[in-house]
């Protein structure tokens, strides 16, 4: 799982996707397929696509709460996020 993975799959089933990194900060995702640290304060001494390699634990919410239909957050392992709704590889042609 990559860090673009990531964000195709947010846009296109329009989720918050949330994971912690090593150093206890937690990593969100957006619907826009935008990575942020919320407690970031400085310029990062790591690499998201790095401490992504780690984390085995995500958790998927809507990005937009209807009231109608209660959006719970969801927790999925990384198998469980690279099955079949995730994003196929894109393969390149020669």
């Amino acid at each position: 799982m990559t860090l673009a993975d990531l964000r195709k799959l947010s846009i296109r089933k329009q989720l918050k996707i949330r994971f912690q990194l090593s150093n206890g900060l937690e990593c969100i995702v957006n619907e826009h397929g935008v990575a942020q640290i919320p407690a970031l304060r400085r310029v990062p001494d790591f690499s998201i696509e790095q401490e992504l390699k780690a984390v085995s634990q995500f958790t998927l919410e809507p990005a937009r709460v209807d009231p109608k239909s209660a959006g719970q957050p969801k927790p999925v392992g990384t198998a469980e996020l690279a099955g079949p709704s995730a994003p196929a590889p894109e393969h390149e042609e020669e």
